[in-house]
């Protein structure tokens, strides 16, 4: 009887449970789609480093879920909690009937068992369907061969997301018996009938309160946006800290200036049902402050972690078709001041028995020189306080990396990029790290001349040139000057690069062979003893590590931003729903006096639209100056499409977001059109 009684509950309450249902169909497929990545790419053909990528993201995705799982299970309570709450009168109607306090829990159980089976078994559905296009991701991030690649379900995503689950609805099962246990008949009875009243605060405070908080919001909106530089760990948390309040100062503020500024509009005040609607949003922010602030935060931490996880991977796939345009690259760094006793790489192999050409279809071996009087003190001259402020740890006395042009062009060559030209006596800056570039062209914009190896030459251009020599991932390039070939010193060679591409179609097995071999070459007996360092850089490797980073990124980004968005939808709709259970009577009310069904469905619209705006506004003023402050940090990636990750996130949050507004608002209404 009770199996048959909760099936009718949950029947006849069906649009009650629309949002505790949604929120559990789309908790467990996001849970289950992150959780089957690893299944995933095993049927992909990847090699053995992005095998172990996949593995450390497992290993991210798994530490991660215990936190998701955490926030997931609090929703699924709170959620639990306002249908408890909606229930009141149904529960005292039991009572009434002489029904026992464990046979209400018995059948909440019920309902609960009901209810999470049928959630997990449409979000499974749900996931297993989603997981398939997330293949798609996979393969695109580890640029993977998908002919392999068929259907698959993930039985171990399956199982932990089953676990996880079992234990929050666990959860909320003992959640719901405790409240039963503390239920008395004639609070049940009486719920509804409770008028809250707004306490109006005092206006004059409120517009002090509110300006303070803007006043302390925009102190810390300027240092994150301009004066991110400077910041130190003790600080950002300071002003992580004073946005936090801030927020939660506005929201207070705005909640006790809001009806006073709206009773003030007389003519709009007053026309319709306006003055209701105004009534009733100024009552429901009243309640809401402390939740408000929350989501607003929440939505901050979502577009920045959807924009900075779409924008740093669509830098890194840039930045490997620009920065890495060769197969394999060898630098070689002198020890400084010494007598050189040095030949070059090729030299090195040849004296060895290894005929490069073998190995390599075209390559490029060239040298880069140092002038110990060119410094960085010297090329700065008085900018240079200014760029120690921002590179505090970087020395004066560094010298300047000189190459010729024809060494460049030579480079540019095998990269299939365009060659420079220089007059005799001029030279060119090469530079692409962005906050570099910056205190170069205000030096190059005054003083274009510099003396290098005794000779005086003139800035080409009163600005730096976009380009680097080596293979990176990162735009790093803090500058290379770029002179004639007749000004250099073969005495004062700084260090080599011999950069090729391999010959073979198969890049990893010619690398391997590349690597056994010169891995064998003495270079002692070659003559390289003066070498102070060699750094072998391989195209795969950079993109193996690039791929790692970019997809660890993305995958936490918006697993993370996904949930934190579920949350504010969910925590925002409750509160909502809520409001509206205790609100039937007045529109009841309103009914009784005459108003229109289309005007009490317009002003819970407005109601509803204004409760969801109000958090994503200010929420989208964080994230402006939180993504500014990322940028900074990001330089180095060479940020690129931002405003492609911006109008992805905005989809992404338009669709979750929008969606839970649209539930909301159709429950609402039915809520307030119910005549139970």
């Amino acid at each position: 009887m009770l199996f048959k009684l909760s099936l009718n509950n949950i029947r006849k309450s069906l649009r009650d449970y629309a949002i505790y249902f949604f929120t559990l169909v789309i908790g467990v497929s996001v849970f289950y789609v992150f959780n089957a990545i690893g299944g995933q790419a095993a049927m992909m053909r990847v090699n053995d480093s992005q095998y172990n990528i996949v593995y450390l993201l497992k290993v991210a995705i798994s530490g991660t879920s215990v936190f998701v799982a955490g926030v997931l299970g609090l929703l699924i309570v709170y959620a639990s909690r306002f249908l408890m709450k909606r229930r009141n009168k149904e529960f005292a109607l039991y009572m009434t009937l002489g029904m026992s306090k464990g046979k209400i829990s018995a059948i909440l159980l019920i309902e609960t068992l009901i209810i999470g089976i049928g959630s997990l078994f449409i979000g499974l559905l749900a996931g297993i369907g989603l997981s398939q296009l997330m293949s798609a991701l996979v393969a695109n991030l580890f640029e993977a061969d998908m002919t392999a690649y068929k259907f698959t379900v993930s039985g171990e995503a399956i199982i932990k997301t089953i676990i996880y689950f079992a234990v929050m609805y666990l959860v909320v099962m003992i959640f719901n018996s405790f409240v039963v246990t503390k239920m008395k008949l004639i609070d049940l009875m009486q719920s509804g009938k409770r008028s809250e009243q707004i306490k109006l605060k005092n206006p004059w405070f409120c517009v002090i309160v509110f300006l303070l908080a803007a006043a302390a919001l925009g102190y810390a909106y300027y240092q994150v946006g301009w004066n991110s530089k400077m910041i130190e760990r003790n600080q950002m948390i300071l002003y992580v800290a004073l946005g936090c309040i801030s927020t939660v100062l506005i929201f207070w503020s705005v909640s006790g200036m809001l009806l006073r500024v709206l009773m003030s509009m007389k003519r709009s005040y007053y026309r319709g049902l306006n003055a209701f609607t105004f009534r009733q949003i100024s009552s429901t922010v009243n309640t809401m402050v402390l939740s408000m602030s929350v989501i607003c935060l929440m939505l901050f931490l979502t577009i920045c972690a959807l924009t900075s996880a779409f924008t740093v991977r669509n830098a890194m796939n840039s930045n490997i078709k620009n920065l890495c345009p060769a197969d394999f690259e060898y630098y070689t760094s002198l020890v400084p001041d010494e007598p050189t006793e040095y030949n070059s790489f090729t030299e090195m192999c040849e004296k060895n028995g290894y005929d490069l050409s073998e190995d390599f279809d075209k390559c490029v071996d060239v040298m880069v020189y140092t002038d110990n009087d060119l410094t960085f003190e010297k090329f700065f001259g008085d900018t240079l306080k200014k760029v120690q402020a921002d590179f505090p740890f970087m020395q004066s006395d560094i010298t300047e990396t000189i190459m010729t042009v024809s060494d460049y062009n030579a480079v540019m060559d095998l990269y299939g990029k365009d060659k420079l030209t220089l007059g005799e006596n001029e030279f060119i800056m090469l530079c692409n790290y962005k906050p570099m570039v910056n205190f170069r062209n205000e030096v190059l914009g005054t003083n274009n001349e510099i003396t290098v190896f005794g000779r005086t030459l003139k800035s080409k251009y009163d600005e730096c040139t976009d380009g680097a020599v080596d293979l990176s991932a990162d735009r790093t390039n803090m500058g290379i000057i770029i002179v004639p070939d007749d000004v250099k010193d073969d005495s004062s060679i700084g260090a080599e690069y011999f950069i090729g591409n391999y010959r073979s179609d198969d890049k990893e097995a010619a690398e391997k062979i590349v690597l056994e071999k010169i891995d064998q070459v003495d270079r002692d007996t070659a003559g390289m003893r003066n070498a102070d360092f060699f750094v072998k850089t391989s195209k795969i490797e950079i993109c193996t590590a690039m791929i790692g980073l970019g997809a660890i990124l993305t995958f936490l980004g918006l697993y993370i931003g996904l949930v934190f968005l579920i949350a504010s939808g969910v925590i925002l709709a409750l509160k909502v729903l809520s409001e509206s259970t205790d609100s039937i009577g007045r529109y009841e009310m309103l009914r009784k006096i005459g108003a229109e069904e289309n005007e009490i469905s317009r002003s819970l619209f407005r109601q509803t639209g204004i409760f969801f705006i109000l958090p994503l506004l200010l929420g989208i003023l964080h994230s402006v100056f939180g993504i500014k402050f990322a940028v900074y940090f990001m330089e180095s990636f060479g940020i690129e499409k931002i405003f492609e990750s911006t109008v992805i996130t905005s989809a992404i949050l338009l669709f979750i977001y929008g969606g839970y507004f649209l539930v909301t608002y159709f429950s609402s209404r039915s809520i307030i059109r119910d005549k139970r």
